[in-house]
């Protein structure tokens, strides 16, 4: 035998070298070699009613791409178990449908696995129960039904039906074309949002039972659409005439709108207020919504006061009894005498600070209206001045037991104690009524002074001294 050559060995090294690459091809990728031995994969079993179909070796999908091989098939007491090899490099959602579909039209059924919702992954082990799987109808059960079927219709009638689907889907398949593309886009679109569109289903529930227990109400809701319908169709001129003149007006409402901008955050912030007011003293207004007519009647009935009488004038009785003094005027809590401005001065200077009102005892004869006796709102059976005190837990307090006083009117919310009054006198010049006022300056009455004239008038003694 001759030797080999060198050129011969290289040619068998590489031979070798390549069929090893082959093989090892083989083993991996096609024989898939570690997938036969259990390596980088994991098993679950999934129940099925019947095979249908299905077989060791064929396919196992998520989301349509491969994830696995049906390992093994076998019968159980009340069904099928087919035993499917994972990849554990794919993680696989536990809560999940398993499926059998059929690949082609000769059959190749795998087993799709369509996910409910994000959960926690499949494992080793785990089993799909039979009530989360589906297999397709029997094909030859399909096949007799649809002949029975066909051998039911009069074949005139399917004649008619086909020649009337011809008639009425002529032309149309350019636009039967885009519905089935939409169709196609928005199954896409609905795999690629799979887990919103489970929650929204699982979740629609409540929404669903609120509209069946709301059935009689949306009765009622058709019926008023149905006459507001009916409504509209009877007054078609008018709404097509409201049509046309909605826009001017609408333009005129925006000029308008334009022109008040600038007043109208004064006004929203007024009208805040005063529904504010209203709202705290609603209880009030509807008092005085109820007691207005019962008020209007009384006043009605004043001008009949000497009805049927012998009275030479019909309508209400006139006294001349003033009634001065009875009671007298309050001053506890005002501004003492020397302090109080003319009512004959014209200018208004700025109010003085704090609170001036009659601060008498609450059961006084004194303004029994006045404001130390409003009535809180908030806080039934309780009356006070102002709506702090209204909301506190202070009471109101008198000043000075509430007569005769004419010190600081914020004297008890100044902490300040109350004096005892005392009388203010002055000497004054009997010639020209000049003298000293408890201030340091100088004041003249000449109404006091020697030769002066008595008042002409009974209005003079109304108007302060000169």
């Amino acid at each position: 035998m001759p030797p080999l050559t060198l050129r011969i060995r290289i040619q068998l090294a590489l031979f070798a070298v390549i069929a090893l690459i082959f093989a090892a091809a083989m083993a991996f990728g096609y024989i898939r070699l570690p997938a036969m031995f259990g390596i980088g994969r994991y098993q679950v079993t999934v129940e099925l009613p019947r095979t249908a179909g299905v077989y060791p070796g064929g396919n196992v999908t998520y989301r349509g791409a491969e994830v696995g091989r049906i390992k093994g098939v076998h019968l159980t007491e009340t069904g099928v178990a087919a035993v499917l090899s994972l990849k554990s490099g794919t993680a696989i959602p536990a809560d999940l449908d398993a499926q059998v579909h059929s690949q082609s039209a000769v059959g190749e059924q795998y087993i799709a696995l369509l996910p409910r919702r994000d959960s926690a992954p499949l494992k080793n082990g785990d089993v799909i129960s039979v009530d989360r799987t589906r297999v397709p109808p029997d094909l030859d059960s399909v096949l007799d039904s649809l002949n029975t079927g066909l051998d039911a219709i009069p074949h005139d009638d399917l004649k008619t039906v086909v020649d009337e689907s011809y008639v009425a889907f002529g032309g149309l398949g350019p636009d039967l074309s885009r519905l089935v593309t939409a169709g196609g886009r928005l199954a896409a679109g609905a795999r690629q949002n799979l887990d919103p569109l489970v929650n929204l289903i699982d979740q629609s529930q409540p929404i669903l039972e609120a509209q069946n227990d709301s059935q009689t109400a949306v009765g009622v809701w058709t019926t008023h659409l149905s006459t507001i319908s009916q409504q509209l169709q009877a007054n078609d001129a008018a709404v097509a005439e409201l049509l046309v003149q909605g826009g001017p007006a609408v333009e005129e409402v925006r000029l308008l709108l334009e022109r008040i901008r600038p007043t109208v955050p004064i006004l929203a912030a007024n009208m805040v207020s005063v529904a504010q007011v209203m709202l705290t003293y609603q209880p009030g207004l509807e008092q005085l919504l109820v007691l207005l007519p019962q008020s209007a009647a009384v006043a009605q009935a004043i001008v009949l006061a000497n009805r049927d009488t012998q009275q030479p004038y019909r309508g209400a009785y006139l006294s001349l009894n003033l009634s001065l003094n009875q009671p007298p005027p309050c001053t506890t809590g005002y501004l003492p005498a020397q302090q109080q401005r003319a009512a004959a001065l014209e200018d208004y200077p700025d109010r003085p600070p704090g609170y001036l009102y009659c601060r008498v005892p609450q059961d006084s004869p004194l303004g029994v209206r006045g404001v130390r006796n409003l009535p809180c709102v908030n806080r039934p059976g309780k009356r006070a001045p102002t709506v702090a005190m209204c909301d506190s837990n202070e009471n109101y307090v008198p000043l000075n037991d509430g007569y005769n006083w004419k010190g600081d009117p914020n004297a008890t919310i100044s902490g300040q104690g109350v004096p005892q009054p005392a009388l203010a006198g002055a000497e004054y010049d009997p010639a020209t009524g000049a003298y000293i006022g408890p201030d340091g300056h100088r004041y003249t009455r000449t109404d006091v002074a020697e030769g002066a004239v008595p008042p002409k008038d009974w209005q003079s003694m109304l108007l302060p001294g000169s």
